[in-house]
Parts: structure tokens; C-alpha cells; sequence
């Protein structure tokens, strides 16, 4: 019988915990957690995603009763009478050679034969116990006691598709190309994602995989994707110059972590927003990302647009223009950006919206997994991009900008991290009575912070799910805050977590850009999110009233 105990997650997610252990009666019971709430259907509930030894539950905090998530969650103890089994699945493994490049040294430091450790590798079931760091890839366990597999010192930047790597206690494999830093022993042909399939990833929590050992395999070659090959649109927007970093963006996927699927979208909501609904479109239409250093684009058609976000200097054939309203952007008209002001993010929202396809709800990109936007990636020169049909234009603008980008630096409000516990006490006041510089070792997944280290809490947490703007700190103390596209699992405790309306702000740092941080409370949290809320809807109307 286990009884989970719950942790906040910032304003918009809980944790429910079970015993810090990897065994499948506990993980049996996560997944039944995890169906009490799916089976209740409460109202605002956005996303369920299971854990090695937890559940994350994320929901909207401006309509999710919370605290009839919380009851539903504590309502009873849980029996799981038997450990709970998923699909089977048999994996052919080539093993070693360039498909296992450290199957001798893993074997090596184990004091095994290559014989016996793949003997030890393949000759057991393996529990997938969760999904996360890359769409579809499974956590698998566990290993063979006698197989001794520490990460590697310095992680590959190249890690090929189908890898199977071990680590600790676990083995999984790499569903595409990435860096990583398991050990590789072997490798096999078989997908281990799908994104236009109706099940995307091939194990699901609770299934069990074994290994098999073949001789040789023949690779899939990945061919490259045409975003626009088989569509019939026109296209309106040419791509002359791509600028530092030009991205497709929406609100992001939603329901897809517990396939280890990342949320992404834009990393400013509230100017994504804004800029749809100066032109006329729904929030959720996509918009371009343009980060600090703009492109320059030529409209094949007159379109209206609009700019938010960072002032980057923006100008329609070369002369400024005023962001924060609707403008007109003649046939062979050139949009392009200069100096940055303020902020890092601008969004540039065209009517209509940006037709790409949609990938698992959702035209965002994610470069890392290679999803969404023009063909997983970056625009770069040459791109066309073809946009819907517009609805209605704006008659009037709004009475004022609607939201102000950073300009140097932030200071924004946290509320405790659920691991807080496993750190000193005085690691929190360390976090929020020092000034962090936004590292040049930052993305969209994570900001890296530099300043005043945070003491970390001593030795290996289990891997656990993370969090938009979750504070996290590794060993060397340097805190990494997540962002958009942060990974769904992580090893690193999560000290604080930046509250939903300040993650915009967030957005908007630069490196070299400083963060402060400050603990605020739970209704306080949720006051700024109603103040934000109201803020875009009176925008909104007033846009295109």
C-alpha cells in the first residue's frame, strides 16, 4: 500500500511522489495514479506524465481546481496487486564494432567478456519506467547487477539514431541523432519515433522490452524533409536573410510529455499574443521568433503584419516603423530589423497565420527532436513560407503597448522547487540574494547562470520530471533555468520555479543579461497571472474591436 506525498511545481503543476526507488511495484503505482487522474477528466488538467517513482500533473492555474486535484490525488491509497505490464516488445541489437564503439570498455571496467556482458544485456526483461530527454526515448531497467556502466566524462556530441546505451542501473536507446553520454554497446534499425503515427513513440510506461543479438542490420537513411512538398499553398513570405535565429512558433504541444515530447512554442507568450491579435488572428496561429538579431523578409504579396516584443529596430524597406500595431507591407515590400534595444524576442505575426504543417497539434519548432516548424528547423535564406487565409483586419489599435521587454536585466518571482527539500537551508537564500548573468552557454532549452554558486544538494537523484522555468543545480553550482524547450526529464534537483507570468519577462533575457530572483507566495503567483490575463484580453478587444 503507498500513499503519494505532494509537491507544488510552481503555479502550475503538482508532483506526487512515491519512495525514491526504481522497482516496478512503485513505478506500477505511478501508472496507476496517473490513470486515477486521466479517468476523473478535471477541468484544466493539461498534461499527465508519469515518472520513474512520480507523477507531474500540469494544469491551467486560471481554471483548474487545484485543490480538487490535490484530494483526487491523496483520495486513496494505492495497491497495485500485481506489477502492471504493457505491450512486449523483441529489440534485434547489432552489438560493438562502430554500432557498439564502448561494448569493450563497458565490458572492461565490468570484468566481463564481451561474450558474457552481452549475454548479461540480453538475457532479461527490461521495464520501461518512463519516457523523456528525446521524444521516445525510454528509460529501461534494470541492468544486470554485474554490468558496471558509469556516463561518460565527457558526453559525445554525436550520438547515431537507434544507439542502445547503458548508464547506472538503466539501458536505453537514442531514438535519433543527439549528443549524449551513455555508454554505447550496440545499435538497432528499428524507429524508435514517429511523429505523424497515431502511437508516436514505440514503448509506452509499463511496457516491457527485450534484446535480441543479431549479426548485422541494414541503417534506415534518413532522407531530408521538404516542408513544403505535397502542400498547395502560395507562397507570401520570402526568407532573404535567415538572421541569428528565426523560428516558426505558437503556444506549443501540449499532452505529449509522457512520450518525452517538449511543450516548446513561443518563449514570450504574451507578445505572441499580442502580435496575433493585431492582425486579426486567434493566439494560436504561428507566428516568427526573431532573436536579437533579425532577418530580413520580402512579402510576393501586400500582407499585413505587426511586431512585438524586444524592439529590434524594425523597419519595412528600410525606414523604422512603430511596433505594437497593425502594419501594411506592400507587394515586394522587405521587412528587416537593426539595432536591439530592448528585450531579445520579437514576434512578427503575419494575417492569416504561418501554414506549416501541424506536427502533433502544434506548427511549433523544436530544433532539438527535429519537429515542427519548416522542417524541425531554423528558417534559413531561401525558405518560402505561405500563410493562411485572413480573417478580419483590425480597425483600431490599443491605447498602449501591452507588454514591456526586459532591458538589461530582470528581476522576477519564484516559489519553491519540489526537490527543495534535498538542499541546505540556506541554498535558497543563496538563489535569491545574488545577481545571475544569462550565460553565453544558453537556448531555448535552458539559461546557464553564472554568478555566486548554489550549494547542490550531495550525491544522484533519480531522474524526475521537469518543469517550465524550473531552477535547476548541478554539482558545480552554476544554475540552469529551464525555458520552452527544456527537456521533460532531468537529473538535476529543482531548487525554485519561475511563476508562470513572470516566464515571459524571462523570455525576453539575452547573454549577458542579468536575473535576480525573489520568493513570493502561491496567491500572489496566481494574482499576477489574473492581472496578465486580463491585460491581453482588454489588448485583444481593443485590437480588433
Amino acid at each position: 500500500m503507498l500513499r503519494p506525498r505532494l509537491r507544488e511545481a510552481g503555479d502550475a503543476a503538482l508532483l506526487a511522489e512515491l519512495p525514491a526507488r526504481i522497482d516496478p511495484m512503485t513505478n506500477a503505482a505511478v501508472l496507476q495514479l496517473g490513470q486515477r487522474v486521466r479517468a476523473a477528466a478535471l477541468k484544466g488538467v493539461r498534461d499527465i506524465v508519469p515518472g520513474i517513482r512520480s507523477l507531474a500533473v500540469f494544469f491551467d492555474p486560471l481554471h483548474a481546481d487545484v485543490e480538487a486535484l490535490k484530494a483526487l490525488l491523496l483520495s486513496k491509497a494505492l495497491e497495485p496487486d500485481i506489477v502492471a505490464e504493457g505491450r512486449r516488445h523483441k529489440i534485434p541489437v547489432v552489438y560493438g564494432g562502430d554500432a557498439g564503439p564502448d561494448l569493450l570498455s563497458v565490458a572492461q571496467t565490468s570484468g566481463l567478456s564481451v561474450d558474457a556482458l552481452i549475454a548479461g544485456h540480453s538475457g532479461r526483461d527490461y521495464r520501461v519506467y518512463m519516457l523523456g530527454f528525446l521524444p521516445g526515448f525510454a528509460y529501461l531497467g534494470t541492468l544486470d547487477p554485474a554490468i558496471v556502466a558509469a556516463r561518460l566524462p565527457v558526453p559525445r556530441v554525436r550520438v547515431p539514431a537507434g544507439s542502445v546505451g547503458v548508464a547506472g542501473r538503466q539501458t536505453g536507446i537514442y531514438p535519433r541523432e543527439s549528443p549524449g553520454g551513455w555508454g554505447l554497446i550496440g545499435r538497432t534499425p528499428l524507429a524508435m519515433f514517429d511523429a505523424a503515427g497515431d502511437s508516436p513513440a514505440r514503448f509506452a510506461p509499463g511496457d516491457i522490452v527485450r534484446f535480441v543479438p543479431v549479426a548485422g542490420a541494414d541503417w534506415p537513411v534518413n532522407a531530408p524533409t521538404d516542408h513544403e512538398a505535397g502542400r498547395h499553398t502560395t507562397p507570401v513570405i520570402e526568407v532573404m536573410h535567415a538572421g541569428m535565429l528565426t523560428s516558426v512558433q505558437d503556444l506549443g504541444r501540449t499532452g505529449r510529455q509522457a512520450v518525452g515530447v517538449s511543450v516548446a512554442g513561443a518563449m514570450d507568450r504574451v507578445a505572441h499574443r499580442v502580435a496575433n491579435a493585431l492582425v486579426g488572428n486567434e493566439s494560436t496561429a504561428a507566428t516568427l521568433e526573431v532573436t536579437v538579431a533579425g532577418p530580413e523578409l520580402r512579402c510576393l504579396r501586400d500582407t499585413v503584419i505587426a511586431v512585438t516584443g524586444a524592439d529590434l529596430s524594425p523597419r519595412i524597406d528600410g525606414r523604422r516603423v512603430t511596433a505594437n500595431q497593425p502594419l501594411v507591407v506592400p507587394e515586394g515590400g522587405v521587412v528587416s530589423f537593426g539595432e536591439r534595444r530592448t528585450g531579445a524576442r520579437a514576434y512578427v505575426a503575419f494575417a492569416g497565420g504561418i501554414d506549416v504543417p501541424l506536427v502533433l497539434g502544434s506548427r511549433a519548432t523544436h530544433v532539438a527532436s527535429g519537429q515542427g516548424g519548416v522542417a524541425g528547423r531554423a528558417v534559413r535564406a531561401g525558405d518560402r513560407l505561405a500563410l493562411f487565409a485572413r480573417g478580419p483586419l483590425p480597425r483600431r489599435t490599443p491605447p498602449r503597448p501591452a507588454h514591456e521587454a526586459a532591458r538589461g536585466g530582470a528581476r522576477v518571482r519564484v516559489l519553491s522547487g519540489p526537490q527543495v527539500d534535498s538542499f541546505a537551508a540556506e541554498a535558497l537564500t543563496r538563489l535569491t540574494s545574488a545577481r545571475f548573468l544569462v550565460s553565453p552557454a544558453s537556448n531555448r532549452m535552458g539559461y546557464r547562470l553564472t554568478g555566486a554558486p548554489v550549494p547542490a544538494p550531495a550525491g544522484e537523484m533519480i531522474s524526475d520530471i521537469t518543469f517550465p522555468g524550473a531552477i535547476q543545480v548541478p554539482p558545480s553550482g552554476e544554475p540552469i533555468l529551464l525555458m520552452a524547450d527544456r527537456q521533460t526529464t532531468g537529473g538535476y534537483a529543482q531548487l525554485a520555479i519561475v511563476i508562470t507570468a513572470d516566464l515571459p519577462v524571462v523570455g525576453q533575457l539575452a547573454p549577458g543579461d542579468w536575473v535576480e530572483f525573489e520568493v513570493t507566495t502561491p496567491a500572489e503567483a496566481l494574482a499576477a497571472l489574473v492581472d496578465q490575463e486580463r491585460m491581453i484580453q482588454h489588448f485583444e478587444g481593443h485590437a480588433f474591436a
